[in-house]
Parts: C-alpha cells; structure tokens; sequence
C-alpha cells in the first residue's frame, strides 16, 4: 500500500486511526482464558469490531514475544486474520527494531517476507547501514522512531549539538537520504504538541505514526492543528484507551464504541485541518 493508497482510505472511511493491538493475558475478559489461544479470541472480536473505524492495526511484538511460542502463534494468526477478513488495513508490526547489518537483514526477512506485514517500526541509534536492509523491501514501509511520546524522550531526543539542531531533528533531515517519502514514516508521539510544527518543517510530505492519544494523554487537536498536511500525513494510534474500554463480556462492543468515537473526531478534524 503506498502513500496514495493510505490516504483513499483514509478519506473513504473519514478515519486515520490505527489500533494498537497491546494484547496483554492479564488484562483481558476472564472468560476469555478458556480458549486455547485467549490472545487470538481476544483480538479476533476487537478487530472484528473496530475495522469499520479505523485504517490500520498495530500488534506491539513486546506483547506477544512474552508468551513464547504460544504469543508467536497468537501473533501469526492475528496477522493473517487481518489479512483474509479485512484486505484493506494497513497492518504495523510494533517492533523497534534495529541493529548491525546482518542482523537487521534477518528481522526484515521474519517481517517482510515470513509475515508479510506493511510495515515495521525501527529504532535509528545506530544509524544508515541498520535501516537499510528494511528499506530493500518494495512495497514495504519502514517507520523509524523520532520524537516519541514517553518522559523519557527528552533525555536525548531534544539535545542540541553546536549548530543548535536537536537529535529528532537531526534523524529526521539525515534519514531523509536513505528513502522517500513513499518507503518511510516516522514516528512522533502525540504528547509533543507544538514541537510537531518542527518535525513538518524537516519532514512536510510524510506519514507520522502518532502513538500517546487516550492514555498517554495527546491532544488529538494539537496533532491535527500542527501535523496534518495535504494528503493527512497522520496514523493516529490508540491501543488501551481503545481495546481496554471494558473488562466485561461486551468488551469488544465497548471497543467498537471507543473507536467511533474517534472516527468521529477525526472525520471532524479531517474537515478543519486537511490543507
């Protein structure tokens, strides 16, 4: 799915969102736990419910590796799930991946070519040569990390080297000669706010991945005010706010709920801030 393709969806169905699929065994319906795979059942009816509402999924692998073999499998049949009853999402492994050469080549292969997923998330630290081996994919996306939603961003991501460009800004213009903007998306968290008048000065015509809207507590307002632009350049995720609305037996019902509710508000921004 390129560029284009995204955004005829987006204004198809009036939505950007992404849901985060953050399926934790702890945090789902009890009854839920009689099933063979909880994760997979758990998942089945939040997808089921939330697709109308939504363009893309994203399962977070940290949710999954924890459960072993078992999480793996979970993990797999989610994908293909989406694949078969809903063709047309956009699907993100949440991985942050990123390492030496070699190594990368491998993670890409397990995502790309063994998953066969649109895209993955991948950690920039150690710069070109562990981005590149994801990049060799056509059709694929690579969405690299750089001004994230946690506190704990700042502690690098906002220094200033002797000219005075911060490290976001920095992985932002020099990342930029690796791709395009039709193989490469970034990361920014919603928590940011002003600063994503910032990233689109360095980085107008791409995708943002923007995580930290609901629990995290981003304005969807300021993501939309400073980072829409003509082709809406926003997935907007929200995972617990979303697939966590209710512990009862008609969570998936409350999650399909959550999800309008932002559609709502998204088809609204969409008409006030699409340049």
């Amino acid at each position: 799915m390129n560029k284009e393709q995204i955004f005829e969806q987006i204004k198809k169905k009036e939505t950007f969102l992404c849901v985060g699929l953050d399926t934790d065994l702890k945090k789902i319906p009890e009854h839920l736990h009689e099933y063979d795979d909880p994760i997979f059942e758990f998942n089945k009816a939040i997808i089921n419910a939330t697709a109308p509402y939504c363009v893309a999924f994203k399962p977070n692998l940290a949710f999954y590796e924890c459960e072993g073999v078992d999480g793996w499998k979970s993990f797999e049949k989610t994908v293909a799930y989406i694949k078969q009853r809903y063709p047309d999402q956009f699907i993100i492994a949440d991985a942050k991946r990123g390492d030496i050469g070699n190594t990368s080549e491998m993670y890409a292969r397990s995502f790309f070519d063994g998953f066969k997923l649109d895209a993955v998330t991948v950690a920039p630290y150690m710069g070109e040569d562990s981005v590149k081996p994801f990049l060799i994919y056509p059709n694929k996306w690579v969405i690299l990390l750089a001004l994230t939603s946690n506190n704990g961003s700042a502690d690098f991501q906002l220094i200033k080297d002797e000219n005075g460009e911060r490290m976001f800004e920095k992985v932002l213009r020099i990342s930029q000669s690796w791709a395009t903007d039709n193989e490469m998306m970034y990361v920014v968290g919603a928590t940011q706010g002003e600063l994503f008048k910032d990233v689109r000065k360095i980085a107008p015509n791409h995708f943002l991945l923007v995580p930290g809207v609901g629990a995290q507590g981003g304005s969807l307002e300021e993501v939309c005010k400073y980072g829409m632009n003509s082709k809406c350049g926003l997935l907007v995720n929200s995972s617990r706010g979303i697939i966590y609305a209710d512990n009862s037996d008609n969570y998936a019902q409350s999650a399909g709920e959550e999800a309008k509710k932002l559609q709502l508000e998204m088809k609204e921004m969409l008409g006030k801030y699409l340049i």
